[in-house]
This record gives C-alpha cells, sequence and structure tokens, in this order.
C-alpha cells in the first residue's frame, strides 16, 4: 500500500519525520524513538536525506530499518543538490529495488557555507525535474505503483510578492507527476488554508499535509527560525523562556503545536506531519492529545 492509497482513505494521516544518525549514540536514541513511534501505528515516516549524498547510505539503512522490522511505509527523500542526474538515477534504482514506492522529491537547500544555489553541472535545478525523472526510472523498471511527494511553503505562499509563484511552482510539480505534498515549518492555520484555497483554484487536487513541529526549547526556537526563515511565534519564545523545567518548555511546546493541529485538522487537513527531531517524548505526547493515537 503506497501513501496514496492512505490518503485515499479519507481519514487523517499520521505521519513523522526522521533524520539519519551520524554517530553511534545517535543511532541508539533514534532505534528507542523508532520503536515508541511505531507504537502509534503511524501511516508512513519520512527520512530526510543529507545535502551532498552525505547521509546516503544511513538514509538508506533507517529506510530499510523501517520496512522490514517495523512493517512502516518510508517515505525516502531525495534532492537536486550536488548529485548528478547519473548519480540519483542510481539511487532512485537501489530503492526500487528494495521496494521503496513512496518519494519526497526536493530541490534541496544550498550546502552549509554556500549561500546561494547552484545546481550540479550534469544535475537538475527544480524539484519538478526530480519529480519527472522519478516516473522516468520507474517506468523503466516497470514500476507504475509510485507516489511521488513534494514540499510546499505556506509561510511563503503568505507574502504577496510570492503568492502567485508558489503556487505556479506547486503545479508545476503536480504536471510532472506529484500526488501529494507536505509543507514546510508554519505557524498560522490561515497561512495554510489560503495556500489550499489557492491552489485548487489553480487546478492544483493534490493532498497537501501541513509538518507540525514540537518546539520545546528557546535554543531550537532560535534555530528553527534560522534554518527555515520562518520566525518562531514570539508568545511561543516567551513561554519557552518563562519555563523553569524541561518538562514545563516541553509541555508549553506541545501545548502549542497541538492547538495548531488541531486547528488545521478542523480546517480539512488531510493529516499532520510531525517533526520529531529523533526524539519521541513531544511527538508522542502530541498525537496523544490529538486522539491520533487510538485511531
Amino acid at each position: 500500500m503506497t501513501i496514496d492509497d492512505l490518503l485515499r482513505r479519507g481519514s487523517p494521516t499520521l505521519s513523522y519525520e526522521l533524520f539519519p544518525p551520524r554517530t553511534p549514540a545517535a543511532e541508539d536514541a533514534l532505534a528507542r524513538t523508532m520503536q515508541v513511534l511505531a507504537e502509534t501505528a503511524p501511516d508512513f515516516i519520512s527520512i530526510t536525506y543529507g545535502a551532498s549524498g552525505t547521509t546516503r547510505s544511513t538514509s538508506r539503512g533507517v529506510v530499510q530499518l523501517l520496512a522490514e522490522q517495523h512493517t512502516i511505509p518510508p517515505l525516502a527523500h531525495l534532492t537536486c543538490v550536488d548529485q548528478s542526474r547519473a548519480e540519483l538515477t542510481e539511487i532512485i534504482e537501489e530503492y526500487l529495488s528494495e521496494g521503496v514506492r513512496d518519494f519526497l522529491a526536493l530541490r534541496g537547500d544550498p550546502p552549509r557555507g554556500q549561500a546561494h544555489w547552484q545546481p550540479h553541472p550534469d544535475g537538475l535545478t527544480y524539484a519538478n525535474e526530480l519529480v519527472t525523472l522519478l516516473r522516468e526510472v520507474a517506468h523503466a523498471h516497470g514500476v507504475d505503483d509510485l507516489t511521488v511527494g513534494v514540499a510546499a511553503f505556506p509561510a511563503q505562499h503568505a507574502m504577496p510578492r510570492w503568492r502567485q509563484q508558489s503556487t505556479d511552482v506547486l503545479k508545476r510539480k503536480q504536471d510532472a507527476g506529484a500526488t501529494f505534498a507536505i509543507t514546510q515549518v508554519f505557524y498560522e492555520t490561515s497561512q495554510y488554508t489560503a495556500m489550499v484555497e489557492d491552489a485548487r483554484d489553480q487546478g492544483i487536487d493534490m493532498p497537501i499535509i501541513p509538518e507540525v513541529m514540537p518546539i520545546v526549547t528557546s535554543r531550537r526556537a532560535i534555530r528553527a527560525a534560522e534554518l527555515t526563515g520562518v520566525p518562531t511565534p514570539v508568545e511561543l519564545v516567551a513561554a519557552l523562556e518563562r519555563a523553569e523545567s524541561d518538562d514545563a518548555a516541553r509541555a508549553a511546546g506541545v501545548a502549542h503545536a497541538s492547538r495548531l493541529s488541531r486547528e488545521l485538522l478542523d480546517a480539512g487537513a488531510p493529516g499532520i506531519h510531525v517533526i520529531t527531531f529523533n526524539q519521541h517524548q513531544a511527538a508522542l505526547e502530541l498525537v496523544e492529545s490529538l486522539g491520533l493515537t487510538t485511531r
């Protein structure tokens, strides 16, 4: 069953994002997190992919572990960053040979130390080109039950100068063969609903799953804003700074994420995609508050 099949059920999906471990200690922490999250019966788990292929082998290892030990559909990330078309084709073929049928096709951010996006000389420039390549490689190998997700950007869409471009880019991704989208981080329900409404007006009918990030420390709030370019709400930062213990800070962050998630589900979002930072406690408390662990 692909993610497309799951989204057609009509009930909200639950999914998580993990990133590949870089140290033995991180591997142990990830194993514990995966075990706990698996008990919530998620519909799928996405695994990020480092720039320049820096986590290529470990990303594949996490994908394999999910599929083999937890029987949870893995959503494999792919990016255009610093990879030729031939290298991307090889990676896609490796995943297909291992039974992976769900992909998230991203342009990707510039590697650390590189100020601006630069495509590989023999690579791809845009995410829609990666969607096309995924479809072509899969078809060449006789694989037609492929699900290809892409990114959507509600916070950027809310900026008047980016609004039309945001919709145009998402339409090109759908036309290339994308079948669903996952948003990047945002903190206002109105940004999501406005983006979805504009998308529907432009003939974009694929499901758009909102990404929710439980932020549980003021340091993480600052770092999230630096990485995403989306300011963390001042009231959340203030609540985290006022917290007198780690437990109190986590409770504040989970409460904020829970309110946003409930509003999104009430507004018709097809599911919730939870950023975990490879830690299970805040993610688990969030999905429990939404009643998604007893679906």
